[in-house]
């Protein structure tokens, strides 16, 4: 009897979730090195996402939220008090700001042109491809490039703390305990990153909306600026 019940106290408990990796997709028991590579793989063969937070670098804190694809991206992006969209449709970059940020002082206290910051006023405008703002700017809308540069975690992997990100079950995976970054991986379905704690306080970011996909056009001839081949200051 008293056999009996110890069998079936046993099978209870089991049936209470005993197992924290019961209903999930199993990344829960890998190994750090594999889970690492299975979310970057699974990061990377995403058509679409969207990633919402703050990155610093190079002593600036930038406020994005930007949704990306192959094809290119769009999105906000904050720093310095100012706001400004990014569109990206294939090569073709645009900005978009107000009057403000267009006559924003610069670092050396020197404003910009009103009158061309009144022309540029909420409107779509093409970043040639030659202006060395292009680059920096592009990184911003560029799927892979981001994803490659901030799903990187340093030191030595180690399994963190379940919880969750978005109501998604997660697991998360650490560098160095934490001050390399740590990265929530779902459990659920697909092992995509969901939060990332960047190493030494340079961000937080959300990634939601995987494989979502989004529109990706070019904006209309009467919404667009051409300013010729390099931006004015700003």
């Amino acid at each position: 009897m008293v056999g009996v019940m110890c069998t079936g106290l046993a099978a209870g408990l089991a049936a209470c979730g005993d197992d924290p990796d019961a209903g999930t997709n199993g990344v829960g028991k890998l190994e750090p090195d594999t889970i690492q590579s299975r979310t970057v793989k699974a990061a990377r063969g995403a058509d679409a996402v969207r990633l919402a937070g703050t990155v610093v670098s190079g002593g600036r804190t930038y406020k994005l939220d930007m949704r990306l694809k192959d094809e290119g991206g769009t999105g906000s992006v904050t720093t310095g008090g100012g706001t400004f969209r990014l569109l990206r449709v294939d090569e073709h970059l645009y900005l978009k700001a107000d009057a403000d940020f267009w006559s924003h002082s610069d670092d050396e206290g020197q404003h910009g042109d009103g009158a061309a910051a009144d022309k540029l006023d909420g409107k779509y405008v093409k970043v040639p491809a030659g202006d060395p703002s292009y680059k920096r700017l592009s990184t911003f809308t560029d799927k892979d490039v981001l994803l490659d540069g901030l799903l990187t975690l340093h030191g030595t992997l180690a399994k963190g703390d379940r919880g969750t990100s978005g109501g998604v079950r997660t697991i998360a995976l650490t560098g160095d305990d934490g001050s390399g970054g740590t990265l929530d991986v779902s459990l659920e379905g697909t092992a995509y990153p969901m939060r990332l704690a960047r190493a030494g306080g340079a961000g937080i970011l959300q990634l939601t909306e995987w494989g979502k996909d989004f529109a990706l056009d070019e904006p209309t001839s009467d919404d667009t600026v051409d300013y010729g081949r390099q931006l004015p200051e700003s």
